[in-house]
């Protein structure tokens, strides 16, 4: 017996063949275990560990199994590394990153800068040696805290604003002229001074197998009382990963700084994360209302940051590192319990968990999805 088809059968037929596969595929991607938890292979959830038994529990209540730390002046000793690690480690905690300090005369290019890098470069193979994965730093001229204040949030939460020229004891913040002890820096200077390090430290970072982050400038105003900031514009952050071309010369990116700076976060989060350079994560929104002068820190879902598509881009890249859900909120039931430490209009431990739980559902949601 003969069968005959029709164009229109065959055309349905052939749609129908064409979409199957789509249908199958799309049945085992949504073929995931759940919970969707941290593994090797993806991001990791992190905040500071608890300076004791308590504290390293409570950070364990909120399923956060990294912790960021500090280690004092350097340079650090391989023993005291391995100490705070075993703490933490006693606690259910991996400590996997702590931000070093301490090498101002490298900073200001100052008598003395050598033998601050030659500390720098002890700690970070110390750190190496101790299994230490990522090293944090700053490279401020001057951190413009002066702008800074509280503002009234959502129910009467506390936020943390930045108005570059609020009034300090009587002038505009932006008018305050340089400290004695920092005085006023250009960009050629301070890129200088950076690139001096770098092409110093970063050799021995790849070789100890330490990632370097670099915290931006933040606030990333213009002037700091009287100097530039290399890291206060994206185009800071891209010329700063090209002078030593390593992983291990990276970036902490931070989506509530790109912001602030009028740019793009998820395109941002993007570009890093495509090459390797986002060492470290700081996971927080803002509002902002002139870029790099005006803004407010806001809880973590109530910004204008794109906080799903900034982790979909983390997740996408295969971004393996810690991500600090960062800069809590004040709440009345951190504020009942005592003074609350830190920025103005800052939280405590309610916050933290409250960022948490959101950071975790953006996690998990990109996990799914990607």
């Amino acid at each position: 017996m003969k069968i005959q088809l029709s164009r229109r059968r065959m055309m349905e037929t052939a749609g129908l063949a064409a979409f199957l596969p789509r249908v199958e595929g799309a049945a085992k991607t949504a073929e995931k275990e759940w919970p969707l938890v941290e593994g090797p292979d993806t991001p990791k959830l992190c905040i500071p560990g608890g300076r004791d038994e308590a504290g390293m529990r409570r950070v364990k209540q909120i399923g956060v199994d990294h912790v960021i730390g500090g280690m004092g002046r350097i340079p650090w000793k391989e023993e005291d590394i391995r100490a705070e690690m075993e703490r933490f480690k006693a606690g259910g905690l991996n400590l996997y990153n702590i931000m070093i300090a301490g090498f101002d005369n490298a900073i200001y290019a100052r008598a003395g800068r050598d033998e601050d890098i030659e500390k720098v470069k002890e700690s970070i193979v110390a750190a190496g040696k101790a299994g230490l994965p990522v090293v944090e730093y700053n490279w401020y001229a001057h951190r413009f805290m002066e702008g800074y204040h509280d503002e009234i949030g959502r129910a009467g939460a506390g936020y943390t604003a930045m108005d570059y020229d609020r009034e300090v004891d009587g002038q505009p913040a932006d008018k305050l002229g340089p400290l004695p002890n920092e005085g006023a820096h250009t960009l050629e200077e301070m890129w200088a001074n950076i690139s001096y390090f770098l092409k110093a430290v970063v050799p021995v970072a790849e070789k100890a197998g330490v990632r370097l982050a670099l915290h931006p400038n933040d606030p990333p105003v213009p002037l700091s009382r009287g100097s530039q900031q290399i890291m206060g514009t994206v185009a800071g952050w891209k010329h700063l990963i090209d002078i030593v071309n390593s992983p291990s010369n990276g970036i902490t990116f931070d989506c509530g700084v790109t912001r602030e700076m009028g740019e793009n976060p998820v395109e941002v989060a993007r570009y890093f994360a495509s090459r390797k350079r986002i060492n470290h994560v700081h996971f927080r929104n803002v509002v902002v209302r002139k870029p790099y002068e005006h803004y407010t820190e806001v809880f973590i879902d109530a910004g204008q940051v794109n906080m799903f598509g900034v982790m979909k881009e983390l997740v996408k890249n295969k971004y393996n590192g810690s991500i600090y859900p960062e800069h809590p909120r004040a709440l009345d039931y951190d504020r009942e319990r005592g003074p609350i430490r830190g920025y103005p209009g800052g939280g405590g431990y309610t916050g933290d968990v409250y960022d948490v739980a959101y950071a975790r559902a953006m996690l998990q949601a990109a996990l799914e999805s990607v």
